[in-house]
Order: C-alpha cells, then sequence, then structure tokens
C-alpha cells in the first residue's frame, strides 16, 4: 500500500474523531470518504468498522434512558435487519461506482439538511407508522454503502426531541447497525482478516482524534466547528461523485 495512501486514511480517521468528539457528527459517515479514496468502497465498509463501533458505544450507553430509547424505537431497529441484508445482496450485485456514488449523494443530503436544519415534523398520528419504513430503507442504505444516517437522520429530526434523546437514538441505531453489518460483511467475505485487523488498528487514530475534538470543544465556538465539518463532508461527498 502507498505510503501517502495510508496517510491519507490515517488522516481521514483521525479528522472524523475530532470531529465526532467536538461535534457529535457521525463517525462512520466522516470517515467513509477518506477511506474510499484510499480503499474503495467494500474494503473500506470493513475497516470503518470498529473505530465506528468504539466511537458510538460510549455515547450511546452513557447518555441515559436507554431501555426506553430502545422501547420507543423498537420498531425503526428491528426494521433495519432485513433492510441490511437486503443492502449488502445489492452490494456484491451492483456495480461498485453506483455504491460510492450512492454514498456521495447520501453524504451530500446528510450535510445539507445538517446545515440548513429545516424546520418540518411529523405528526405525531404518523411518528409510529414511519418507522418501520425508515428503519428498513436506512438499513439497505447502511448496507449499500456503509454509511448509516439517511434516512434515520432526518426522521429523527423531525421528531423534535431533547438534543440528548436524539443524539441516543441515532448513536443506538448506529451500534445495532455495525455488528449487523460486521457479521454481513464478514459472511459474505468481504471483511477479511487483514481487513479486519487494520480496522482494530484503526482505532487507535479514532480515540486520538475524539479526545482532540472533547478539548476543541470548550475552546471553539461548537456551531462554527460544526459548519465547517459539515462543509468538508459536503465537498467529500462532491469528490465521491466526480471521482466515479
Amino acid at each position: 500500500m502507498d505510503p501517502q495512501l495510508l496517510s491519507l486514511a490515517g488522516l481521514g480517521l483521525l479528522l472524523a474523531g475530532v470531529v465526532k468528539g467536538a461535534t457529535g457528527l457521525g463517525y462512520a459517515s466522516c470517515a467513509l470518504p477518506f477511506l474510499v479514496m484510499t480503499f474503495g468502497l467494500k474494503p473500506a465498509m470493513g475497516l470503518i468498522l470498529i473505530p465506528a463501533m468504539a466511537t458510538n458505544v460510549s455515547v450511546a450507553l452513557s447518555t441515559g434512558h436507554i431501555l426506553a430509547t430502545t422501547r420507543r424505537f423498537g420498531v425503526l431497529y428491528a426494521a433495519m435487519l432485513p433492510g441490511i441484508a437486503l443492502g449488502l445482496w445489492l452490494l456484491l450485485l451492483v456495480d461498485s461506482r453506483i455504491a460510492t456514488a450512492l454514498l456521495g449523494s447520501v453524504m451530500i443530503v446528510y450535510a445539507t439538511l445538517a446545515l440548513a436544519r429545516p424546520a418540518f415534523e411529523i405528526p405525531h398520528r404518523w411518528q409510529q407508522v414511519l418507522q418501520a419504513p425508515t428503519g428498513f430503507l436506512n438499513g439497505v442504505v447502511t448496507g449499500l454503502t456503509g454509511s448509516q444516517v439517511m434516512p434515520l437522520f432526518p426522521y429523527i429530526l423531525a421528531l423534535r426531541l431533547e438534543p440528548a434523546r436524539s443524539v441516543q437514538a441515532v448513536n443506538l441505531a448506529v451500534v445495532i447497525a455495525t455488528v449487523v453489518l460486521g457479521t454481513g460483511l464478514a459472511a459474505s467475505g468481504i471483511l477479511t482478516s487483514p481487513i479486519l485487523a487494520m480496522s482494530v488498528a484503526a482505532v487507535i487514530p479514532a480515540l486520538i482524534g475524539a479526545a482532540i475534538g472533547n478539548r476543541l470543544r470548550a475552546l471553539l465556538p461548537a456551531e462554527s466547528f460544526r459548519t465547517i465539518a459539515l462543509a468538508v463532508l459536503l465537498a467529500m461527498g462532491l469528490g465521491l461523485l466526480i471521482r466515479i
């Protein structure tokens, strides 16, 4: 592997950790574009698993109300499972350029929504009804691209929950999706022993970046840092599309 490419991947893992620690944005979503440009989509999806788990599980478990969150979004979480299976099946069938283009599009939509923060709200009577289709579609996108935020992010955003509850709901979904996705990638032969070893090693720059991000959060205006991070993510998404 070209040392320059490895340096780019390590930098991406570190920066994604910084963004996660400083703003709470999704780790996998921030790191994937760097890794896809370095390794290609399928290896990147395997490589991101362990650092994504390491940076999300503590948030999901430390926010509190985990049982209440699981009960409230149990249908959504359960619906992700067949969606991930379908997404992985599609990943093995379609041209990797199509899946990479979809990932770039997901990054653009995610960053645009996070920047714009549209003031839409789902009526209460539809909140439960939309859980199953939201979870299933989120699973399909997760299995096909490795990104775990669409359409989960706009759905949670439209519920108008307390910030801590929103963060926990998203992070718990990411933890569940990561475990299921890792199992599927291993079963399909994408998650090989070398990639798994690299994924374990990738925890180090991820956690270092998260620690730096936590410190930056106390020194820099969180909204300014968040805007910069989302702008970079938007540019990376456009870069993936241009690169196809």
